[in-house]
């Protein structure tokens, strides 16, 4: 197989996993209401099921890197779709609290996580050279946003037309899709040479020792808050302002189509531009973003413009925050140390999902979640100004 070929199809196939599982999991705030009122579990307890979920993502991310290291990415990814088709399956039929911890908190997320950013990211940049890992992982990246794009209007669709659990098991059996594009990364065909290196225990030890790669965790905290928060709570807030579901719907799907471009375009400027920069301008856009919306009259077109300017950001910090990494540590143990980056924002992520649900239950809206959110946007870009990268000039100079 030629290296152009190579590329595209391991790119390709990455990109169409990260469709079905972020598709299906950054869709899942369209199904709060609908399970509400089915369980009547209640908002508190239904956020922080996600909230589990968004932690337990995070934490698929180093363990099944951890794994795919030892058994293969491919099989990692076939194991995730078992799990995402599981846990989406039967969540439906969960009338307890712990019932949606375990299958929407637990299996599903799992599932997702194990054919999601770190999996992929690391098995492609395995085998690739250096000079195309952050435009790859900027495509990779565009898939999932593009599931987002794709999964949302059609999960509203489906709960309006054939009811939310025949919606949720439609969306479930789609997960099994990811086998079949997980085969281009069985070991036997796709593998390239273990790049030599420190063992992993090592690895983890300079990692965690380093305060660039401290820092990369701090600013991907806050990431994970904003997200998990806007994904599982906007829905919520388009309600609040009296507007029809189709909104959080649309504006879902916006931010998704916003961020193909805004992943694809960190990805382009990672190979000429300090990623370290890219990720400040990020994190304060944001906080400028919601800034702007909090005094903007709450209309249809308020909430399309605001979901188009949060989409070019949205998962693009992934290609920067994932090249960094690279830069930093190398390849060998990517999977499993951006997997850890990937933990602290899902803990950030935790705490924006549950936060939301508590907010809105104890004050009636989820104002105190945006000052939130605007403060820690503001941090996240400060922090990220101390890191040390050199400039890929530089390293283009001494290579």
């Amino acid at each position: 197989m030629t290296a152009r070929r190579l590329f595209w199809t391991l790119v390709l196939s990455a990109a169409a996993i990260m469709v079905v599982t972020m598709g299906a999991r950054q869709t899942l705030g369209l199904f709060v209401s609908p399970l509400n009122s089915s369980t009547g579990l209640g908002i508190v307890t239904i956020s922080f099921a996600l909230a589990v979920g968004q932690f337990a993502w995070g934490a698929a991310q180093p363990l099944f890197g951890l794994v795919a290291e030892r058994i293969g990415s491919f099989k990692v990814i076939a194991l995730g779709a078992l799990l995402l088709t599981l846990g989406l399956a039967i969540t439906p039929y969960m009338h307890s609290a712990l019932g949606l911890i375990v299958f929407l908190g637990l299996v599903t997320a799992m599932g997702a996580g194990a054919g999601s950013f770190s999996i992929l990211i690391g098995a492609t940049a395995q085998r690739l050279p250096a000079d195309k890992r952050a435009f790859a992982s900027g495509f990779i990246n565009a898939g999932g946003s593009f599931g987002q794009f794709l999964y949302a209007p059609l999960s509203q669709a489906l709960i309006s037309s054939i009811g939310w659990i025949a919606a949720m098991s439609t969306i479930a059996a789609t997960a099994l899709l990811t086998i079949p594009f997980g085969l281009p990364f069985r070991e036997s065909k796709a593998a390239a040479p273990r790049p030599a290196g420190i063992g992993i225990r090592e690895q983890l030890r300079v990692s965690f020792g380093d305060s660039s790669y401290l820092l990369l965790h701090a600013g991907f905290f806050t990431c994970g808050f904003h997200i998990a928060f806007l994904i599982t709570h906007l829905p919520g807030e388009v309600n609040l302002c009296g507007l029809p579901a189709s909104v959080s719907a649309a504006s879902i799907a916006i931010i998704g189509l916003a961020n193909i471009a805004g992943s694809i375009g960190a990805g382009w400027l990672s190979q000429t531009r300090r990623m370290k920069m890219i990720l400040v301008w990020m994190y304060a856009s944001r906080a400028a973003a919601v800034a702007l919306y909090l005094v903007a009259p709450k209309t249809e077109l308020t909430f399309y413009v605001f979901a188009f300017v949060l989409g070019l950001t949205w998962l693009a910090t992934v290609p920067p925050t994932a090249g960094l990494v690279g830069k930093l540590f190398g390849t060998r143990h990517l999977a499993t140390l951006f997997g850890f980056v990937l933990l602290t924002h899902q803990i950030g992520a935790f705490f924006g999902a549950w936060l939301g649900g508590i907010a809105v239950a104890a004050t009636g809206n989820y104002l105190w979640m945006w000052y939130a959110d605007i403060a820690l946007a503001a941090a996240a870009a400060v922090v990220n100004l101390p890191i040390k990268e050199a400039h890929p000039r530089a390293v283009a100079a001494t290579a």
